[in-house]
């Protein structure tokens, strides 16, 4: 009966030593050995390999230095570990000679990252190794404040090294706080601002080399192209779009003083006209459902409009929707 409850009483794991064998490992070290039957309530030292048989009498066992049975048992870790250090060391010099071979092949220019904490650090290592020029479109006018912050961390230190800069945002961008207060801290003098009506979605171009797009609606899964011809065509898309653009030094072109409709639903015309849906125009112009309906509630009710239908018409018979004034 003793027995069987000193063996539930050590029912523990074996990298771990119970009460009854710290105890009985004290009693060793201080009489310099232990009676084997001692050790019976705590098998655990033999496993830990902290006794060891004395030389002289097999029936005792003397205490071993804590020290001694770690490196004892940590000696298969470190074979383990060397081997593998040696195998990736071997298969590395290996496959060395391909990525010369890899780097020509347009099938492996463009690379898949899937999940956010791989694309984040993907882009944020090519941040950090931009040295010439950064340029970046994005969509939509809201951004987490922690987003904002470290975007600004990241700008500052790339101005610090001599890089430039370039933004495109969306112009209701310029009306949202938080945005706003992050784009006063930039240096416009080597960070250029600018905005636009509408916008295809998130691009980022390092160095005229490397190129970041979002590959689905969630955009946690991206592309990283370093396809030169593709990088080519983005940057010539991303430089129609920032000719388009107006600087965030300058105001945006206001409506026609002939009539009371503001330039934001001058833009919410011409997209109504084309047949959008209210989710449609408020994606493309970077703003909510509500705030687009909102303008169309304006709308209406300056063109003195009685349905969606009626809307329709006025627009068309008033003309609006063909104003399309140059940026000054």
């Amino acid at each position: 009966m003793g027995r069987d409850e000193d063996t539930t009483a050590h029912a523990h794991g074996g990298r771990e030593l119970c009460d009854a064998a710290v105890r009985i490992y004290t009693e060793a070290l201080s009489a310099g050995r232990i009676p084997r039957a001692a050790l019976e309530p705590a098998p655990c030292l033999t496993e830990l390999t902290l006794v060891h048989p004395d030389p002289h009498d097999s029936a005792w066992m003397r205490p071993v230095p804590p020290s001694a049975a770690l490196a004892h048992l940590l000696q298969p870790v470190i074979r383990e570990v060397h081997e593998r250090i040696t195998l990736s060391v071997a298969l590395a010099d290996s496959l060395a000679p391909l990525a010369s071979v890899a780097s020509t092949d347009p099938n492996l220019a463009i690379t898949v990252l899937e999940g956010f904490p791989l694309i984040d650090g993907t882009i944020h290592n090519a941040l950090s190794d931009a040295r010439e020029e950064v340029l970046t479109l994005q969509p939509g006018s809201t951004r987490p404040a922690e987003q904002l912050r470290k975007g600004l961390d990241r700008a500052l230190s790339m101005v610090e090294r001599g890089v430039k800069v370039r933004h495109i945002y969306q112009h209701p961008a310029r009306y949202n706080p938080a945005l706003k207060a992050y784009l006063d801290e930039l240096p416009l003098g080597r960070i250029q601002v600018r905005t636009i009506e509408q916008t295809v979605d998130r691009l980022l171009i390092f160095d005229r080399t490397v190129a970041f797009i979002p590959a689905n609606a969630e955009r946690d899964v991206a592309l990283e192209i370093r396809h030169p011809a593709l990088v080519r065509y983005l940057i010539q898309v991303y430089e129609v779009l920032w000719a388009q653009a107006t600087p965030l030094t300058e105001p945006l072109q206001a409506a026609p003083s002939s009539t009371s409709v503001t330039a934001a639903q001058m833009r919410i015309a011409r997209l109504l006209a084309e047949g959008d849906a209210d989710q449609a125009v408020a994606h493309k112009l970077g703003i909510s459902v509500r705030t687009c309906r909102a303008h169309i509630s304006k709308l209406m009710q300056t063109l003195g409009a009685t349905s969606r239908t009626h809307l329709g018409a006025l627009l068309v018979r008033s003309g609006i929707t063909e104003i399309d004034p140059p940026r000054a």
